[in-house]
């Protein structure tokens, strides 16, 4: 069973520092200053399986209201449920707040976040080098 936890030691974050290398740093060849923006500003959750880090995701507040991002799930685990447990459960401990959720999706990421409620807003742009969507929720 895939559970989802608010990381709050060291070796959790570390794990999902792992996962995010490998899937932005090395799969998607995202600029590494780019990937640690915000580290310290973020809260940070990892989804784990019998102890296997398999994915992970932050949230943070911006200007424009909560901002979820660095959804990552490892190539191995993907299609599998473990987006959607990252996705629902930053949604219901984001949702306290009262604050608009939004983040910025990449275009083939686009249908599984409209499928959980998000809606696009505004033009596609380039984060990256990677073509994004605004989506609210």
């Amino acid at each position: 069973m895939i559970t989802v936890e608010r990381i709050q030691s060291a070796d959790l974050l570390a794990k999902a520092h792992h996962i995010r290398k490998i899937v932005f740093v090395i799969e998607q060849n995202c600029p590494e200053d780019i990937e640690w923006e915000f580290e310290d500003e973020s809260t940070h959750y990892i989804a784990l399986e019998n102890g296997e880090a398999l994915g992970t995701a932050r949230w943070r507040t911006t200007d424009n209201g909560i901002k979820l991002e660095r959804f990552a799930v490892l190539k191995e685990h993907r299609n599998k449920e473990v987006g959607k447990a990252l996705l629902l459960r930053l949604l219901a401990d984001t949702n306290p707040f009262g604050k608009k959720r939004y983040l910025h999706a990449q275009l083939p990421a686009k249908n599984f976040y409209q499928r959980h409620g998000f809606k696009p807003e505004g033009e596609h742009f380039w984060e990256a080098d990677i073509e994004h969507v605004k989506m609210i929720y």
